[in-house]
């Protein structure tokens, strides 16, 4: 049996007959670029997450670097990240000529640290890029204080918890991504809302801002050879489209399953001492993009490789902070270090969850598991 981390074909196969009708619909057509499945998916999208505008784009990557592009940043403003989160999250900013400034998180729910915002706060801080790690949402009603307190821009990188529900402490409930200035998403394959490419959208409830994210997704023009700004090239290809408009329908049934297998793994792996569990934060719920154990005792790695020789994948999702990336080393002092980061790095790993998965397959995961602490 191959376990896989991700089982893309199986649940293709579930959807099969809808897919291969959205896709053959467009080469029917030959509308390739910006087809009616485009602006049909964004008005579903709209609805799903209960947003007035979706800006689809061509990646993730190119979401947070349009959604900066938007905000009239300037060279050398400081644009606060957690340090624990995948590099697309920072390498834009430095991209832009801004700073990224990386802070600590959360050692149980991943997500950026509140005393971190206090800490690295400077007059050139003008933005803050709360991610939303593994499938739950960071602490917006804090972070949204903060920010309003200090004038900052929030822009959420969502591109791990499509689908997840924040609630406010007035009983307010809001999807992820909708909660910013503007939120970022990808659509890369393996996420919970995956397309056949590349894909990304941007969320804002700020008419302006929607404006102008759509103006510089465009090359900058509103009027088509008339550039206004000076922007990129961004787009979501039609086939994509088709594929997430049928994929959408599907993805509250997607987090259930994805649910159910976190639940399974939680009951059977409580009674080992040496990891953690996820920890599922009480405001938010969790659609598990990832679910992710902390392996205590420095037993991580060895953990990984006997899992391989087993046939069962497992992931680290991240070995490096990104303040030790060589391409980040410019933006910190020598000897800068935070300390739950790089805990983290050296206990996290990642086990199979996806959609398609069945008892079987997680027994026997379970049980190598236990074998290995046993």
């Amino acid at each position: 049996m191959k376990i896989q981390m991700v089982d893309l074909k199986g649940q293709y196969l579930k959807i099969k007959e809808d897919i291969n009708a959205g896709i053959q619909e467009c080469i029917d057509n030959t509308a390739f670029i910006n087809g009616p499945a485009v602006k049909e998916f964004q008005y579903d999208f709209e609805k799903y997450l209960g947003v007035k505008h979706v800006i689809p784009c061509a990646n993730g990557t190119d979401a947070l670097q349009i959604a900066m592009m938007a905000l009239n940043l300037q060279p050398g403003d400081e644009i606060i990240c957690p340090a624990f989160t995948y590099v697309a999250t920072a390498e834009v900013i430095g991209l832009l000529g801004l700073k990224p400034v990386m802070v600590d998180v959360n050692k149980d729910t991943f997500d950026i640290q509140l005393e971190g915002l206090e800490k690295y706060l400077t007059p050139n801080t003008k933005a803050i890029v709360p991610v939303h790690l593994y499938g739950q949402s960071a602490d917006m009603e804090q972070i949204l204080k903060f920010a309003e307190k200090h004038n900052l821009f929030v822009i959420e990188d969502n591109a791990q918890a499509i689908g997840s529900d924040y609630t406010f402490s007035d009983g307010t409930v809001k999807k992820t991504g909708t909660i910013g200035h503007i939120g970022c998403t990808s659509f890369f394959p393996s996420k919970n809302l995956g397309c056949y490419g590349d894909g990304g959208a941007l969320m804002t409830n700020d008419d302006d801002l929607a404006f102008k994210i759509r103006m510089i997704a465009n090359h900058g023009q509103e009027k088509k050879y008339y550039h206004k700004v000076l922007g990129c090239n961004s787009r979501l290809d039609t086939i994509q489209a088709a594929v997430l408009k049928v994929k959408l329908k599907h993805l509250d049934e997607y987090s259930a399953s994805r649910n159910r297998m976190a639940d399974y793994y939680d009951a059977n792996l409580a009674g080992i001492s040496e990891i953690q569990t996820p920890k599922r934060a009480a405001n938010s719920t969790h659609v598990f993009h990832q679910y992710t154990l902390r392996v205590k005792n420095g037993k991580r790695d060895e953990l990984q490789k006997y899992l391989a020789q087993k046939n069962i994948p497992s992931m680290v999702y991240y070995p490096l902070p990104l303040y030790k990336q060589e391409a980040f080393l410019q933006y910190v002092e020598e000897g800068f270090s935070l300390p739950v980061t790089e805990q983290l790095c050296k206990e996290v790993i990642s086990l199979p969850v996806h959609t398609e998965f069945d008892q079987e397959v997680l027994d026997i995961i379970i049980t190598e598991i236990k074998n290995y602490f046993n």
